[in-house]
């Protein structure tokens, strides 16, 4: 693959591409259902969401977070009702952390707030800017998971 990003107007897009979704992600954050959660546990709970049960240390790995954090993470949303812990079926010493029925609710009334709102930005738009948004999507998705 050709080197892409070196040249002057390359590195200006990514520059300005790398401002545009720090932003628009900020704003995003800020659209939750429940403010008495961090982004961090937020997060936690969202990759519970997509990806199943897991280990602490599992979750820190994905989280990056050091395991202690994560410990403590893990015990504020039990606290909360957001998660449960269960005896790992492998490994007695190990606990496997899957969020509640609660913690699913919330995560779908916070998911349908921030489409609403993007959903009034997107409405700001003109027919070319969306088609062009609609078609970026996917590309965005690429680099989200790169």
């Amino acid at each position: 693959m050709p080197d892409l990003i070196h040249g002057g107007d390359s590195a200006a897009a990514v520059s300005s591409l790398r401002s545009a979704v720090m932003l628009l992600s900020r704003r995003l954050k800020h659209q939750r259902v429940d403010e008495s959660l961090s982004p961090t546990e937020m997060s936690v709970l969202g990759t519970l969401a997509r990806c199943g049960s897991a280990t602490p240390g599992e979750l820190a790995r994905k989280e990056h977070v050091q395991p202690p954090s994560m410990t403590r993470i893990v015990a504020l949303l039990e606290a909360k009702g957001l998660v449960r812990l269960e005896p790992h079926p492998d490994d007695r010493r190990q606990k496997r952390v899957s969020q509640t029925e609660q913690a699913e609710a919330m995560l779908e009334e916070s998911r349908a707030k921030r489409n609403v709102w993007l959903t009034h930005l997107v409405e700001g738009l003109d027919e070319d800017e969306w088609a062009t948004l609609r078609a970026a999507a996917p590309v965005l998705e690429k680099l989200a998971h790169l």
